[in-house]
């Protein structure tokens, strides 16, 4: 797996996408790529192994990011419907939500990194070509958010490169905890 953009990509990305809009890019290529990075050779096995006392895995951290990220960018193009209801959610939603913190039969790591990358494509595709970073969404109905809040475009942004980076500090804690691996240092 490349971590890296060839020179060609990384001239194409530079005329296409400056300032601000580069600036986001390069701060999520960089925060999922150290994300990734703690994945690497590893089996599945190993993916889905915990290290800790919590429920994560590096597998399932690779997945909740995926869907965060997919469902942040749904939000800035659909609204609060993007991101469903936590009121009313149902016990089997609560299990779903449940399962993206681990690897389920079945899922590999290949499948899940590949999944991540189609949704890191879409979201870049979105930082490149909305019209406006400034455009607002209300924020759904959450115990954790501020009643009557609007999130700018570019503050869901910004929220997807805190929980990216964040994640990937948990999943380097995980990966040195399965087999004494580090991300840096």
């Amino acid at each position: 797996m490349s971590e890296t953009l060839t020179s060609t990509e990384a001239a194409d990305q530079d005329q296409a996408v400056t300032g601000e809009r580069a600036d986001v890019l390069a701060m999520l290529a960089k925060h999922r790529c150290f994300l990734r990075f703690t994945t690497r050779e590893l089996t599945d096995e190993q993916a889905a192994r915990r290290t800790t006392v919590s429920e994560l895995c590096l597998g399932g951290l690779i997945k909740h990011v995926t869907t965060t990220e997919r469902k942040w960018a749904d939000f800035i193009l659909e609204g609060p419907s993007a991101m469903g209801d936590f009121d009313a959610m149902t016990e089997a939603e609560m299990t779903e939500w449940a399962d993206q913190f681990r690897m389920l039969p079945g899922e590999t790591l290949a499948g899940l990194l590949a999944d991540y990358a189609e949704v890191a494509r879409r979201t870049d595709e979105l930082v490149a070509t909305l019209p406006d970073l400034d455009a607002t969404q209300p924020l759904p109905k959450a115990p954790w958010f501020e009643p009557n809040a609007r999130w700018s475009a570019r503050r869901v942004l910004m929220h997807i490169i805190a929980e990216t980076a964040q994640h990937a500090g948990h999943a380097d804690i995980i990966r040195e905890s399965l087999d004494g691996a580090k991300s840096m240092g």
